[in-house]
C-alpha cells in the first residue's frame, strides 16, 4: 500500500484509511475481538491509517488492536463536538485513556459547517493548539459535509487537515454539488492542507457501482487518502484491490454482494420528511417524528440523496 504525506503535516499515511464507524453498534455491531482483528488484518495489508470519533464509541476496538500494532507506525484520527476549552480537554483525555496511548495523531472538530461554526468552536481549537505544543496531538483538523466547511478551514492556519465528503454523485454534500466541493478542496490542497475524503461510496448507496465510484475519488490528484468503512476481510481485500489496481476481483465482489444489506436511519434524524416525499415505494415513513424504513424499501438510495443530515445509510 502506497504511503503519502498528509499535506504539510509530515504525517505519512496509507492511501486507504480504515473507516471504523461501520464495525460499531451503530452499524455491524461486531464484537471487540472481531473488530480489533479486522483492524490488525488491515494493518498487515498495509493500511496504517484509521479514522474514528468519540461518538462512535469504539475506542476499545482500537485499543485491543494496538496491543500488537506498532503505535509509532500507526496513524489515528479522531474527532469530537467540543466547543469549549474544557470540553476539548475532556475529549482528548478520554481518547488518550481509552486508547491507552500518549498522543493522538489527528484530532478534529466533528461536522463543521462554515467559518462561523469554526469560530464558535474556537476555544476547543485553542486547547488543541496547547495540547499540540505538549506533544499530545500531532495535527488539528475538521470533518465536514459542507463546501463552506472546507472554505472556512482554508481561512484558519491552525486547521491543517480537512476530512470532507467526496463521491461521484455528491451524496451527503449539504450545500452544493460535487463539482463545487472539488473546487474548494483543490484550494485547500494547494495551500498545504491535508485532505482525506470520506464516503466514496456515498454511505453504501453506491455499492452497486463500487468500481466506478471508488475510481472517481481515487483519481482525484488533490486527495491524499480515502476513508472507507470496512466490516470484513473481504471488504478490506476488495478496497485494497480497488486502490492498487482500480479493479475488484470477481470472487470478492460476489462475496460482498451476497451480504444481506439494510437501510438504517441514525438517531440524529430531524424528521423533516424529505425522504418520505422522495420514496416512490412507500419504503420509509415518519414514526414519532423519526424516519423509519419498512418492508417496502428496495434499497434504491434515492431517499438518502435528499436527507439534509446524511443520516440514512445502507449497511
Amino acid at each position: 500500500m502506497d504511503k503519502v504525506q498528509l499535506g504539510s503535516t509530515g504525517i505519512e499515511v496509507s492511501r486507504l484509511c480504515f473507516g471504523s464507524l461501520t464495525m460499531t453498534p451503530f452499524q455491524a455491531n461486531l464484537s471487540v475481538k472481531d473488530g480489533a482483528d479486522l483492524i490488525k488484518y488491515a494493518y498487515s495489508r498495509g493500511i496504517n491509517f484509521l479514522d474514528t470519533a468519540e461518538i462512535y464509541n469504539n475506542y476499545d476496538y482500537i485499543r485491543e488492536a494496538l496491543k500488537v500494532i506498532d503505535r509509532k507506525k500507526y496513524i489515528i484520527s479522531t474527532k469530537c463536538y467540543a466547543y469549549t476549552y474544557d470540553m476539548a480537554k475532556k475529549s482528548l483525555e478520554l481518547a488518550l485513556s481509552e486508547l491507552n496511548t500518549d498522543y493522538i495523531d489527528i484530532f478534529m472538530l466533528h461536522e463543521q459547517e462554515s467559518i462561523h461554526t469554526i469560530r464558535g468552536h474556537w476555544e476547543a481549537i485553542e486547547y488543541f493548539k496547547d495540547a499540540k505544543k505538549e506533544g499530545k496531538i500531532r495535527a488539528i483538523g475538521i470533518s465536514t459535509h459542507r463546501i463552506e466547511g472546507v472554505l472556512g478551514a482554508i481561512e484558519v492556519d491552525d486547521i491543517e487537515i480537512i476530512h470532507p465528503i467526496v463521491n461521484m454523485q455528491g451524496i451527503g454534500i449539504q450545500d452544493g454539488s460535487i463539482e463545487d466541493m472539488l473546487k474548494a478542496i483543490k484550494k485547500a490542497y494547494d495551500i498545504g492542507k491535508g485532505i482525506f475524503a470520506m464516503k466514496p461510496l456515498g454511505g453504501g448507496h453506491l455499492i452497486g457501482k463500487a468500481e466506478e465510484a471508488f475510481n472517481f475519488v481515487k483519481n482525484i490528484s488533490f486527495i491524499h487518502s480515502i476513508a472507507i468503512g470496512m466490516q470484513s476481510k473481504d471488504e478490506i481485500d476488495c478496497n485494497i484491490s480497488l486502490m492498487e489496481s482500480g479493479y475488484a476481483p470477481e470472487n470478492l465482489r460476489k462475496n460482498i454482494s451476497s451480504k444481506n444489506r439494510r437501510l438504517i436511519v441514525a438517531d440524529y434524524c430531524i424528521g423533516c420528511g424529505r425522504c418520505v416525499k422522495t420514496c416512490k415505494h412507500n419504503g420509509i415513513k415518519l414514526v414519532n417524528g423519526k424516519a423509519v424504513p419498512n418492508g417496502n424499501c428496495i434499497l434504491c438510495s434515492y431517499c438518502a440523496r435528499n436527507c439534509p443530515e446524511f443520516c440514512i445509510k445502507v449497511v
